[in-house]
């Protein structure tokens, strides 16, 4: 699989001074991680799952999570582990059954006891699992979930992923909120080499006092909620080679009515001397919210998104595309000349770049570029929005 493999390789030609690097779900932790991209959550009582995850592995979604906790009411849980296993056996039985010829597939459980549970019942179609996802985890409950998935892995012979969800009530409480990250860093440490990424429950934050966030705010403008993702980071998030992936929270909205601020995607540094068509649709589906979170998340060192929605994913992947002047900026920055350091002007002469306080960042930049691609000079957001929706 590779990002934007959806669409014709004449277009991605069009597109990429770099393509995106093909990726398998053997592929190493560090490229898998960043290449999450946007995942999409399915409940998995859906009784068509295989099939909605072939149509969506065809429009370009490269990893899924099929959740068996809080999108499910509780007296259904029985029956969606059911539906699991019979979903699986359909995926196993359609095309090759290759995992490349699907997303990265997760389950995500709500008790440890599923994990080695399910992992028996799927049989030989776990080799298109690619591992589970932990809810509310903190050390306490966090180890017996890991301690289950290593006995669950040694029993099915396969590397499976953890994929820790940090949203617990202790980790957003102020005076919790160092032990339980601590007691978390100490963990995930102990099992680096199982937790693919962490993700953030931004939704279970803003529950614990009764908000939820408008349409027209992002994550970051609700103050309780930035707080905790700047320490999440802080902690958890490091370049230092002790940090993790770390997720963008959920956008949980796909049909919006009246916008608070009104912003003006017209105005958009995305849409400058666009097509008018686009800036229309972009605005009638109220995009312009997540487009700004996105971004954010990026800027406060998250990589990737939790998607509800399948509108969601193209806006993410592209951008999550390096830029050319980004691209450029790298690849300068880590030439092997300079070791030594020192500040040199941009290929773009727009900016300096400092060549020890940004190797970290162009380190990032280049990781990411292998996995999403390197846009073309003169190809922009709304290029590569509209190549993954026309793909």
């Amino acid at each position: 699989m590779r990002h934007f493999g959806h669409i014709p390789s004449a277009a991605r030609a069009g597109l990429f001074h770099q393509e995106p690097a093909e990726f398998t779900a053997d592929s190493p932790a560090n490229i898998l991680a960043v290449a999450l991209g946007a995942t999409l959550y399915s409940p998995a009582t859906r009784p068509r799952l295989a099939d909605d995850v072939r149509k969506q592995a065809a429009r370009g979604v490269v990893s899924m999570v099929l959740c068996l906790e809080d999108s499910i009411a509780d007296a259904d849980v029985e029956a969606a582990e059911a539906n699991l296993v019979e979903q699986f056996a359909q995926l196993a039985a359609g095309g090759t059954g290759a995992p490349q010829d699907l997303p990265l597939l997760f389950i995500r459980v709500r008790e440890p006891g599923q994990i080695p549970d399910l992992t028996a019942r799927l049989g030989d179609t776990v080799r298109l699992l690619s591992g589970f996802v932990l809810p509310k985890f903190d050390e306490p409950r966090g180890r017996a979930f890991l301690d289950a998935l290593g006995a669950a892995e040694a029993a099915c012979g396969r590397r499976l992923f953890a994929m820790p969800v940090l949203e617990s009530p202790e980790l957003l409480h102020l005076e919790t909120r160092a032990a339980t990250l601590a007691g978390i860093a100490t963990l995930v440490n102990q099992h680096r080499d199982r937790v693919l990424a962490l993700r953030l429950g931004v939704t279970d934050f803003c529950s614990a006092y009764g908000l939820r966030r408008s349409p027209d705010m992002t994550a970051y403008d609700v103050q309780l909620v930035a707080h905790v993702i700047a320490d999440v980071v802080n902690v958890l998030g490091r370049s230092d080679g002790t940090g993790f992936t770390i997720t963008g929270p959920v956008w949980e909205y796909f049909r919006l009515g009246e916008r608070m601020f009104k912003p003006q995607l017209r105005r958009s540094p995305f849409l400058e001397g666009r097509a008018e068509d686009l800036r229309t649709a972009l605005i009638e589906h109220d995009l312009d919210g997540l487009l700004r979170e996105i971004e954010l998340d990026r800027a406060n060192g998250l990589l990737g998104k939790t998607c509800i929605h399948p509108t969601h994913v193209s806006p993410v992947h592209a951008l999550s595309v390096v830029s050319h002047e980004e691209f450029s900026d790298a690849q300068d920055i880590l030439r092997p000349e300079r070791g030594g350091g020192g500040v040199l002007r941009s290929a773009y002469t727009n900016k300096m770049n400092e060549v020890k306080p940004h190797r970290a960042w162009a380190e990032r930049t280049l990781l990411r570029a292998e996995v999403f691609g390197v846009a073309k000079e003169d190809v922009g957001f709304v290029d590569l929005l509209t190549a993954g929706l026309s793909g």
